[in-house]
């Protein structure tokens, strides 16, 4: 069973407005309302992916009700720890082929939350063959808190793929206990490394031979349209895609992450872990629905997607 965690789950609300205008009054015909927060489009992409997945993390309020309803049909295990507070609202407007989003903080834990919650977790990583830990983490709980859940993960032999960015991902790799799998775009890297980071295969390999990468495993560095370059071990691969038809972007590093966990879980071989998890990103992008895919074009768009050994 593969483990998605959602630390701060949101609605998802999509705005889709031909000619958005500032300062005035933008009607807006088809809204579309989805379960979301990172963790639970990855979710929602390995369900559809036919694998028994298990949504966790942390619920509040009548969005949090809405959330878990939202899961139900589509039919997706779920078990998150409650709290007495409201989740949150996320609301992205698609305008003029851009994006722009409106992010809620979301509610503010406890400490015994917080440490209830650990609790829960760890009882879910028994039954757990992989972890996915998407997003941001609420307010009230400390910036290492995403280090001691992969640390949780190492003592129990789970590995654990870690989507985050800032200082959480910044205190996962300093600790000694590293996950499994990263998923950095190229902004969370130069965020990271504080440098700007450039596109070339020997500035990327020279970023990634930091001692900060160093025991582990999988690092997939995510280059939007150019694909990705990948670390694995010690040795680099450049994975391109072709061009295609985007409807909406948003979402897709979390698919991306559905794929390769899932890969991860079927113990695929380098190529087929690489050219899985860019194509169920690129599937999500072409749909108008945020953690959605067509699994009718996989295996035609997997065909399409080169992956190069660099030396």
């Amino acid at each position: 069973m593969i483990l998605a965690v959602t630390m701060n789950p949101s609605v998802d609300i999509s705005y889709p407005i031909q000619d958005f205008k500032l300062d005035q009054v933008n009607r807006v015909e088809h809204v579309r309302k989805t379960a979301g927060g990172k963790g639970l489009n990855v979710a929602r992409v390995i369900k559809q992916m036919g694998e028994d997945v298990l949504a966790t993390g942390l619920l509040g309020g009548a969005i949090g009700d809405f959330i878990i309803q939202e899961l139900m049909k589509s039919e997706i295990k779920h078990d998150f720890f409650r709290i007495n507070q409201e989740s949150r609202n996320c609301i992205a407007i698609l305008h003029d082929g851009q994006q722009t989003e409106i992010l809620e903080s979301g509610p503010t834990l406890s400490m015994e939350e917080g440490e209830a919650f650990l609790e829960k977790y760890r009882e879910q990583l028994s039954e757990a063959s992989i972890v996915t830990i998407s997003g941001s983490l609420p307010k009230g709980l400390d910036c290492g808190y995403y280090r001691q859940m992969v640390e949780m993960g190492r003592e129990k032999g789970v590995p654990v793929i870690v989507d985050t960015s800032g200082e959480a991902l910044r205190q996962v790799l300093f600790h000694q206990v590293k996950p499994f799998a990263i998923k950095p775009n190229i902004d969370e890297l130069s965020q990271l490394l504080n440098v700007k980071v450039e596109g070339s295969i020997s500035s990327l390999k020279h970023l990634l031979s930091n001692e900060l990468f160093q025991g582990i495993e999988w690092i997939v560095v995510s280059m939007g349209r150019d694909g990705a370059f990948v670390k694995h071990g010690e040795e680099y691969y450049r994975v391109t895609i072709p061009r295609i038809d985007v409807v909406n972007p948003v979402g897709s590093g979390d698919a991306t992450v559905a794929g390769l966990a899932v890969a991860l879980n079927r113990k695929q071989t380098v190529q087929d872990v690489l050219k899985t998890a860019m194509t169920t990103g690129m599937l999500n992008t072409m749909e108008a629905g945020t953690g959605y895919i067509n699994l009718a074009k996989f295996g035609q768009l997997l065909e399409l997607v080169k992956v190069k050994k660099v030396d």
